[in-house]
């Protein structure tokens, strides 16, 4: 299986007073990571953008170990779980040289956003979501 991987730079801003990146900044890792990953699926128009559009319906974080702030960037891996019909469920891991910081995964929902109603993930997508998709 091929993960997609964004070095992603830590902000200084995201370190609480311990020093380490606070926790809830590792749902906006992974939301960084993902939007650059769609960048090459979805439209550049943005009226077709909206019509295919992803909704995040559920996160997980696993946290495994403290993420200390520093200037070096850290991994981001996204990998697709299970895709089909309008659901997507992608599995992440924030991690460098060996030290896994969290897992996760987000279960999402293919979605138009100008009809307020789910879709279906479309053959396009599918072929652009099997390059990361394990089996």
């Amino acid at each position: 299986m091929i993960k997609y991987t964004y070095p992603l730079p830590l902000r200084w801003a995201d370190a609480d007073a311990y020093g380490h990146v606070n926790n809830a900044k590792f749902l906006q890792y992974m939301e960084e990571a993902r939007t650059r990953m769609f960048q090459e699926m979805l439209p550049e128009d943005g009226a077709a953008r909206r019509q295919h559009a992803f909704v995040v319906g559920r996160s997980i974080v696993d946290y495994r170990a403290p993420l200390p702030y520093r200037e070096a960037p850290v991994d981001v891996n996204v990998w697709v779980v299970a895709c089909r019909g309008a659901r997507l469920e992608l599995g992440y891991e924030i991690s460098d040289d060996g030290q896994l910081y969290a897992e996760a995964t987000t279960t999402m929902a293919a979605y138009n956003l100008d009809s307020g109603r789910p879709r279906r993930i479309s053959e396009p997508e599918l072929d652009f979501l099997a390059r990361y998709t394990d089996g």
